[in-house]
Order: structure tokens, then sequence, then C-alpha cells
């Protein structure tokens, strides 16, 4: 009677991973995302110079062979700089949405469990969280706290879990209405049990697609704090800091902008194409239509 629905349908149906391989859009963002964590990966083992060394006779180098996008003001290596860069974003990435999906999802299922004031408290709670974003957040940690990464992953995600905390009650309150809970009622399940067993494995698709779509903001958040001087602070490379040294260089050496800007802009467009494509595969309704 109270048979519960596939952890995620869509990825455990046949032919998921064959209706992924042509969907453009999951084709795309995952190419970039895998770019973006090859980055990351490669720069623990290999960079083709030390980001934090600092050679003044060779800055605002244009790209060479010995120095393949140019040099800084600074004279470090920019792909140097940008391969730590992606380490330094997907770490307060990875952290921020861990800390949103971690906490909003607890606060949105147990508003959902419970219902009554509980779920209005919980609520009240994500409103009064949303009128102090990422960025307004930081600026009150740095002031008492001082600037640095870890103040911004704080930041980010605290901004995150209400986001998760309303997705999650939507969705859960979905699943709560069906007829396999309701038969898990009848026969004397408690509240967690169902929540455990039913309602929390058939919104996990749900949950996997805003975490990537979370993820894009958290990098994209990281860096306007650290373009700030609020987020990563030196020698650790940032692309956000990238960006704000290279301003009072644009005439002299325009492509230090546009280097960390295309960084930025390819993850950033990378996890939201990959999540709007898991949207679409992991939809049933959609799922059918294509």
């Amino acid at each position: 009677m109270s048979a519960v629905l596939p952890a995620t349908p869509a990825l455990a149906a046949p032919g998921f991973w064959q209706r992924a391989r042509r969907h453009p859009s999951f084709v795309l963002g995952a190419l970039l995302t895998a770019a973006l964590v090859l980055a990351a990966a490669l720069s623990w083992v290999w960079t083709p110079y030390s980001p934090y060394e600092v050679d003044l006779s060779l800055k605002l180098q244009g790209p060479s062979w010995a120095h393949w996008l140019g040099t800084d003001t600074f004279g470090r290596d920019v792909v140097s700089l940008l391969l730590v860069g992606a380490r330094s974003s997907i770490a307060v990435g990875l952290i921020a949405v861990g800390i949103g999906v971690t906490v909003g999802t607890a606060l949105g299922l147990l508003a959902s469990a419970r219902r009554g004031w509980t779920e209005e408290a919980v609520m009240r709670l994500a409103d009064f969280t949303f009128a102090f974003p990422a960025i307004l957040s930081a600026i009150m940690l740095t002031a008492v706290f001082g600037a640095g990464m870890v103040n911004s992953i704080i930041a980010i995600g605290i901004f995150n879990i209400p986001t998760f905390a309303r997705i999650t009650r939507a969705s859960a309150n979905a699943v709560w209405s069906r007829e396999f809970v309701l038969a898990a009622r009848s026969c004397g399940r408690s509240p967690w049990q169902i929540t455990r067993d039913h309602v929390l494995p058939n919104i996990l698709s749900v949950l996997v697609v805003q975490a990537t779509i979370q993820f894009a903001l958290a990098i994209l958040a990281e860096a306007a704090l650290s373009y700030l001087g609020l987020g990563t602070q030196p020698p650790q490379p940032s692309w956000g800091r990238m960006l704000s040294e290279a301003q009072t260089m644009l005439f002299q050496a325009p492509l230090l902008a546009v280097f960390p800007g295309l960084a930025i802009a390819s993850a950033v467009l990378g996890l939201n194409l990959l999540g709007d494509g898991l949207r679409d595969l992991l939809d049933p309704r959609l799922a059918r239509k294509r």
C-alpha cells in the first residue's frame, strides 16, 4: 500500500542518458562545467608558473609562448591565476550551496511535515533572511569579523537557505497530497518516516536542479564580493579580484579584464545550461514530450 516512487524517476528511467546526449543545453552545460572542474583539479597538481610569484620585470606582458595569456600588473602568469581562481570559485560555491541545501532542505521538510505554526514560522524566517542579500550580509560580516573567503561563504550560504527552504516546502507539499503518502499515513507511518522514505526521495530531482542554479549564483556572488575586496584575500587568486586589479589598466592591457570575465561568464553559463537541461530531463511531463 505504501510503495514509494523511484527516487529520481527520470534518472532511473530507461533511455535517460540517451535523451541527455541529444539535449543541447545539457550537453553544452555539462562540457562547460566539466571544463571548470578540470581546471580546478589541474591547479592542484600543475600550473605553468606559481600564481603567488611576483616579478615586476615581467608585468603587463602580452600573450606569448612563455606566458600563454600574458602577465598581470605584478608579473604573475594569467593562466596560473585563472586555474587557481577556478579552485577558489568551486570551493566557495560547493560549501555555500552545501549550507543552503542542508539547512534549507531540513527547514522546508520540517515546515511541510508539521504544517501549522511551524510552517508559518519557517516561512517568516525565510522572508526575513531574504531581506539580507549575500553582498549586504558580507558587508555586515566584514564590518564585524573582517574580510575573507570564510565570511563570503557564510554570507552566500545564509542567502541560499531560504531559497532551498521555499522550494523544498512547495515540492514536499505536493508529494504529501499523493495517494501513496496517504496510504502510508493510513498504515500508521510517522511524519518523519514518510518524509524520509517517500517525500525526500521524490523531490531530490528538484533539489539537484536548484543546486546547479544556486552554484552559478554563488560563483557570481563570490566574484562580486572579491571585486569589492570583501571576498577572497591576497595572495589567494580570485577571478573577481583579477577584474578589480585590471580595471585601472583597461587602456594599457584590456585583455587582463577579458580573461577573468570570460572565465566567470563561462562558469555561470555552463551551470545555468546544465540546470536547464536537468530540469527538462527530470520533469516527467517534459521528458515525455521530448
